[in-house]
């Protein structure tokens, strides 16, 4: 009788405990626990294609089997996509000075290969151009009268008017537009160096990977001070003395340095790494509306250690963790408690319900764009997408961001009607905001982002568990679960509705407003659109998704940053023909610019 009564406690004991961690409802001690894993050292910042992100997509994946889901992806859980995680020089580079002297350069001592730089063997005259910059409307040109087709050169970084915010020789100082006027000047790269002015420190930068397709057959290298200032000194010139004529003048100073000759081979090799969407469904039990489907969703991605340093707002010069308990192991750990209270009712689901957790959205919606680019569903039968993204830090005022709210005509009402949490709700119409909701946005689905506000440990370190309101994040699910049920219970399907909002500029100032989309992700020739903004030229010239703009007036578009600088030579009223490929077919269109 004792062993029997020992097990019947055993028993009961064990189902009383599965049934407390497997409860249905939600509770912030499961949020709470879901969190101490996600974002915990052990995950190291959980960042997209490292071994820490494969351990979060496995511990999403037995989530939903546990919940009963079934893998979206044609039977498999996991949609794997490709990225460039990092750029790499290889060992073909190399930098000599072969005249009047020779020298070998010690790559990362002397010199570095920047990372948009392309492959190619250089041996030829050097021409110093002062700062870089092509700007007669400034009238300042620090390539007039000189000639650099076939030859390498040197440019400062920054511009004459450093002391100066305003500056309107801002819009020149990125390297890659300094590159590219190089390239259209004739050169066959471009070497840059720090000046004296203003006082820093004479640091080479490691190559880095800024989202564009290299610079085909174009050099792109940094060195030292030290080694132009030897380089000037062979020809009795004086870099400080040079830099600060051009910036106490405003005129321009360029060189060619006749005896210096140069023998530089380049090679940065892009790496590729793979990262992982995870996602489940329920099917719906209606006959008709089973076909139709709601995405909820989340990433689960962020910075890691040391990989997204340039994201991070830590400024210690040591490696730390980014545990990104709020971004976004919150929004992650929602879409887990939302997943199991539906399971718990899916006989009660009309239509069906996918719940997605990203990867690579730190990288730049990369995960969310590859998903609706890929669907394993036909992408036009998915009604909304509702996407969590730092949910976790609810504060005293009870304030709820919600972006997207005009995407739909039933969404303010709807959400109004189900706020019995006395949330003070933020609204923003807009369906873009830079996370996964955008994807869809970009697709005409209707997008209703749930966030709960940026605070100082946002992209630090200190974003841990321990800052999570746990009860707070249990109230925003709740609401969040109401918005869904609702909408899945419809009789017929939220309409979309296109918001009018200011065009996305990847970076660098302009005066006209285009209103392109950009594809994020997108790694081949050209500037890929995801879509196009209400009421914009873009829009109203007839351009749409999946259009490739490859010249924008008589500019070449290689990449977004092509583009970008093309744009910035026009102003409110000009009309510009802009030739795209379509299907595979070039077709050209001609927008009228307005001002942003």
């Amino acid at each position: 009788m004792k062993n029997l009564f020992i097990v019947l406690f055993l028993l009961t004991f064990s189902i009383f405990a599965q049934d407390k961690v497997n409860n249905p409802e939600i509770t912030s001690s499961e949020i709470k626990s879901h969190l101490q894993y996600l974002a915990s050292d052990e995950m190291k910042g959980r960042f997209s294609g490292s071994p820490e992100e494969k351990k979060a997509a496995e511990y999403i994946k037995q989530q939903f089997e546990s919940y009963g889901l079934k893998p979206i992806f044609n039977g498999k859980w996991f949609q794997e996509f490709p990225f460039i995680e990092k750029v790499e020089m290889t060992k073909k580079n190399s930098f000599n000075i072969v005249s009047p002297s020779k020298k070998s350069l010690k790559p990362f001592i002397d010199y570095v290969a920047l990372g948009f730089s392309g492959s190619t063997k250089i041996k030829s005259e050097v021409v110093f151009v002062g700062y870089g910059i092509s700007a007669p409307k400034l009238n300042y040109d620090d390539y007039e009268g000189i000639d650099v087709k076939g030859k390498i050169v040197i440019a400062l970084k920054n511009h004459p008017e450093h002391d100066s915010s305003k500056s309107e020789f801002e819009k020149f100082i990125s390297l890659r537009y300094k590159a590219n006027t190089a390239k259209e000047k004739g050169a066959l790269g471009i070497i840059f160096v720090n000046g004296y002015y203003p006082k820093n420190d004479d640091q080479l930068p490691n190559p880095k990977y800024d989202g564009a397709p290299a610079m085909k057959d174009f050099a792109v290298l940094q060195i030292t001070r030290e080694i132009f200032d030897n380089i000037l000194k062979n020809q009795n010139l004086s870099l400080e003395k040079i830099q600060k004529q051009i910036d106490d003048t405003k005129k321009p100073n360029s060189i060619l340095l006749e005896k210096i000759k140069v023998d530089v081979t380049t090679e940065v090799k892009e790496i590729e790494k793979r990262a992982t969407n995870v996602g489940g469904y329920l099917e719906g039990n209606d006959p008709n509306l089973k076909n139709e489907f709601i995405v909820i969703g989340a990433h689960y991605d962020h910075l890691g250690i040391d990989q997204l340093k340039d994201a991070s707002m830590y400024k210690g010069n040591d490696k730390q963790i980014h545990n990104g308990a709020d971004d976004n192991a919150s929004g992650t750990t929602g879409v887990l408690e939302i997943a199991e209270k539906f399971a718990s009712m899916k006989n009660q689901l009309k239509r069906s319900i996918i719940f997605l957790t990203f990867s690579g959205e730190e990288l730049g919606i990369l995960g969310s764009t590859y998903f609706t680019n890929n669907t394993p569903i036909d992408i036009n039968k998915i009604v909304a997408m509702l996407n969590m993204d730092m949910i976790g830090r609810l504060k005293d005022d009870n304030n709820l961001t919600i972006i997207g709210s005009g995407t739909s005509s039933i969404w303010k009402e709807l959400l109004n009607s189900k706020n019995k949490y006395d949330f003070k709700l933020s609204m923003s119409d807009g369906g873009s905001g830079g996370s996964d909701h955008q994807a869809f946005s970009n697709k005409n689905i209707p997008v209703l982002f749930f966030f709960t506000g940026t605070h100082n440990d946002y992209h630090k370190p200190s974003d841990d568990v321990d800052k999570i309101n746990f009860n707070g994040q249990e109230k925003v699910l709740n609401f969040v679960f109401d918005v869904a049920y609702n909408v899945q219970n419809l009789d017929s399907k939220p309409d979309y509705v296109k918001v009018v909002e200011q065009a996305q500029r990847p970076v660098g100032r302009t005066r006209v407003t285009v209103g392109t989309v950009p594809e994020f992700g997108y790694n081949g020739n050209g500037y890929k659109l995801s879509g196009t903004t209400e009421g914009s030229p873009a829009a109203l010239a007839g351009l749409k998704a999946g259009d490739i703009i490859i010249k924008f007036g008589p500019k070449t578009v290689g990449n977004i940053y092509d583009f970008m600088y093309a744009v910035q030579d026009y102003k409110a009223g000009d009309k510009v023909d802009v030739v795209v490929l379509r299907d595979g077919k070039e077709m050209t269109f001609t927008l009228e610019l307005i001002a942003k």
